[in-house]
């Protein structure tokens, strides 16, 4: 017979649960309306610990980085009203790549409610499912005794099927109330299985391909699973591309990666792609992104044979109407597919050599003066540790990254790339001060544009105030809104309009913050720049200076322009 548990605030039953979730450290800023669960964080400081950061936004941005790292619900702590509003942006950032996450919100006490009470707002109404992209579930508790019981379906809701966030409202009033309710053990998610007979048919059809190809993405992938997956691909000899932003899940330096399928593809990519006569997307949703805007496949029906696996039932079907659906959790359908035995020949294999080779080809680049960033990230990724977290929020400085930096599969290190398939600003910092608290031991580096930066740059101080050692931040500064410039002058050459930038001295700033700074304007600066960030144990924001006309990894603006007006616009 197990011992009653003691009465105790209910703001402290609250922390005893997520300590029984398995939670160490929780994100957010503190509010009025929480004050009870701060004081929980006090009592149980040897346990988990509450990470006071300097903007919502950014909070929920590292509450959602650690829902990526970890494959279990990031957690932030908001107050009501303005907090939640600007939490809201990391909410959506979770739902779009499918991140568990669970959002604690401060609310007006109950006797309040209803009244317009100082910065009420019915969460139902803002965040729930009706909105279609906020939250899984948005839950209110009122009587403290149930609040374990919350945690708990939280916790399972964010976790299964589809992962994603969801959202429990907390009335100040209930916080203060004692309960006696014992913590729930901690949630483990329900995992689903393929069919056997709906893996016969995949395997038929994989018999019956002559240019078949694979797309993996999405959440709830494991070590075990990418491991699977590599084995799958390896027997059967499949070209492997990664959804946008998901590069991480197969080892990019293995023979069958063929590349990223997202902004800034391959063109000979995306050729292949349109080519090929079976897809097995293995986990992504098959949003805009990873589509090209439902090109690569047509939209609702795509002239492929299209094979789609989900853990999402109502993923499935939603846009694309596939030849094959299989439900099955990511952790479980590579080990699935792995089971499935390939003839003794194939006759694809010069197909997936052909892939590999327009791949290793993309990573040559035209030198590009006086700031090379193809050089920049093949320079970081030469001197960076293997397991080094590479995070960047959104503007075409990502492309650099995207296309040169090589992932290793997520089985040797865990997550390496964190990256918001929503295309939030501001993303990377957070995400980046995140894997360096969380994972102190790992090197995490973060590129920014200027305009993404300065969206949340003033987490530096939240590093600096929990002792962030590994992180680097590498600012692209060019001087403008690069991705909005870029379709401007696409759209209207030579009409620049909202998209010019005066920035600060980023490495002043950052010192200011008590980084370390340097400021660099020539390729050949870099190098002995970022080996000395690497050696110096201290956060270090490094001031790239590009010029404006280097738009993204492939074209300037200037050609943009003068595209643009041959063709009359």
């Amino acid at each position: 017979m197990t011992s009653p548990t003691p009465p105790r605030l209910a703001g402290h039953a609250l922390v005893e649960a997520l300590v029984a979730q398995g939670v160490t450290t929780a994100f957010g800023v503190p509010g009025e309306s929480f004050l009870a669960v701060l004081d929980g964080f006090h009592e149980h400081r040897d346990k988990i610990r509450f990470i006071a950061c300097r903007q919502e936004g950014g909070a929920s941005f590292m509450a959602e980085a650690q829902g990526k790292l970890s494959g279990r619900p990031g957690i932030c702590f908001v107050t009501r009203g303005p907090g939640a509003t600007n939490a809201s942006i990391g909410l959506h950032t979770a739902f779009q790549d499918s991140t568990p996450m669970v959002l604690f919100i401060g609310q007006v006490a109950s006797d309040q409610r209803d009244r317009e009470a100082f910065q009420e707002v019915d969460y139902r109404q803002m965040f729930g499912p009706g909105t279609l992209g906020f939250a899984k579930w948005v839950g209110e508790v009122h009587d403290p005794n149930r609040l374990p019981e919350y945690v708990a379906r939280a916790f399972h809701t964010a976790m299964q099927g589809r992962p994603g966030p969801v959202v429990l409202v907390l009335p100040e009033d209930m916080l203060t109330q004692p309960t006696d309710a014992p913590v729930l053990p901690r949630a483990e998610p329900a995992l689903a299985w393929p069919a056997p007979g709906a893996l016969r048919d995949a395997r038929t059809m994989l018999l019956a391909a002559q240019r078949p190809f694979v797309i993996v993405g999405g959440s709830g992938w494991d070590a075990a699973a990418c491991e699977a997956l590599q084995r799958f691909a390896e027997g059967w000899q499949l070209p492997v591309g990664c959804a946008f932003r998901f590069q991480d899940l197969f080892d990019n330096r293995h023979p069958n990666y063929a590349g990223d399928v997202g902004i800034g593809i391959n063109p000979k990519l995306a050729k292949r792609i349109a080519e090929a006569d079976l897809v097995l997307a293995m986990g992504p949703r098959l949003g805009e992104m990873t589509t090209g805007g439902y090109t690569l496949l047509q939209a609702p029906r795509p002239k492929q044979k299209l094979i789609h696996v989900h853990a999402g039932a109502e993923e499935l079907g939603r846009v694309y109407a596939a030849d094959l659906l299989l439900q099955a959790s990511m952790a479980c359908a590579a080990k699935a597919l792995e089971t499935l035995s390939p003839p003794t020949s194939l006759p694809w294999a010069d197909w997936t050599a052909a892939a590999r080779a327009d791949y290793e080809a993309n990573l040559v680049a035209q030198p590009v003066e006086p700031l090379d960033m193809a050089v920049v990230v093949k320079t970081i990724q030469r001197l960076a540790p293997e397991d080094t977290v590479y995070t960047n929020g959104a503007g075409n400085y990502s492309g650099w990254l995207h296309r040169y930096c090589r992932h290793v599969g997520m089985q040797h290190h865990g997550r390496t790339q964190l990256a918001p398939t929503s295309g939030a600003m501001g993303y990377g910092v957070p995400a980046a001060v995140a894997a360096s608290l969380l994972y102190p031991h790992r090197t995490a580096i973060n590129i920014a544009g200027d305009g993404d930066f300065l969206m949340t740059g003033q987490e530096l101080a939240t590093a600096t105030a929990y002792g962030a050692t590994r992180l680097i931040s590498i600012v692209v500064d060019n001087g403008t809104y690069g991705t909005i410039r870029m379709h401007q002058e696409r759209d209207y050459p030579a009409r620049v309009s909202g998209t010019d930038l005066l920035n600060p001295d980023f490495a002043a700033l950052a010192r200011a913050y008590g980084w370390r700074a340097e400021t660099i304007d020539a390729t050949a600066q870099f190098e002995p720049a970022f080996a000395a960030a690497l050696e110096s144990g201290k956060p270090t924001l490094l001031h790239l200076k590009l010029p404006t006309d280097v738009i993204t990894s492939r074209t300037t603006l200037a050609a943009i322009r003068e595209a643009a007006q041959k063709r009359g616009h």
